[in-house]
């Protein structure tokens, strides 16, 4: 999503059809404010998206993310963000978005939410007059050292700024560690997975070489007996 992506960190975008080049630079559509919007869900691997409303699920303790909103006010449009978890609470709300719009959350757990986008007409005429009723959004999402506020850390502990810095770099180093335990693992892991399916492969192809030959033997035995039983050997 134009952002760093953690592992165990699941990120999907919840929209409509109509795919695009650019995961993290969609659009929204306007429609009448009393419009009820439908959902269909893409994964992050798939590109959208075109009409009414637009929901990125993310699954995060904390994500401050920045959302940059294309058009300008007053062009008939109103373009609403809100925040949400999937049972319906309400982390933050912005009305009549445009420009750049940075906002954070922070939840008690890992947990699903809802970041959506709604783009409607003004007026309750629709969109007459308005030559594109289109909002481009560009949404950025930071997560792991990124996402830390490093001017509250600092004032908070009174640190220097280049000790800051290192504390930057030393939770970055911290979670490329991780990640590359994480690759070892499953490198590991399917090693494991590929000397035991070459192994049973190998015993597969003994026993039906044994069974062959078994079978072999035992036609050249029968055929034998059956000649000599005509009296034709």
């Amino acid at each position: 999503m134009g952002a760093e992506r953690a592992r165990d960190k699941t990120l999907k975008l919840n929209c409509f059809s109509d795919h695009k080049d650019l995961l993290d630079l969609f659009e929204a559509t306007a429609h009448q404010q009393a419009q009820s919007p439908s959902r269909t869900y893409i994964t992050s691997e798939q590109y959208g998206v075109r009409k009414v409303t637009r929901v990125l699920t993310l699954q995060f303790t904390a994500a401050p993310f920045t959302a940059t909103v294309g058009g300008r006010k007053g062009d008939g449009m109103i373009l609403d963000m809100q925040i949400r978890d999937s049972i319906g609470n309400e982390y933050g709300k912005a009305k009549d978005v445009v420009g750049e719009k940075r906002m954070a959350f922070t939840s008690l757990a890992d947990a699903s939410f809802d970041v959506c986008f709604e783009n409607y007409f003004a007026s309750s005429q629709g969109g007459r007059g308005i030559r594109d009723p289109t909002r481009y959004i560009e949404l950025d999402i930071d997560i792991g050292a990124d996402a830390k506020d490093w001017s509250a850390v600092q004032a908070t502990e009174k640190l220097k700024p280049v000790e800051t810095e290192l504390r930057r770099i030393e939770e970055m180093v911290s979670e490329i560690v991780a990640e590359m335990d994480y690759l070892r693992t499953r490198e590991q892991k399917l090693r494991d997975t590929n000397e035991s399916t070459n192994t049973r492969v190998k015993w597969f192809a003994f026993s039906t070489m044994g069974m062959l030959v078994a079978l072999g033997a035992w036609q050249v035995i029968y055929l034998r007996a059956y000649f000599r039983s005509k009296h034709l050997i």
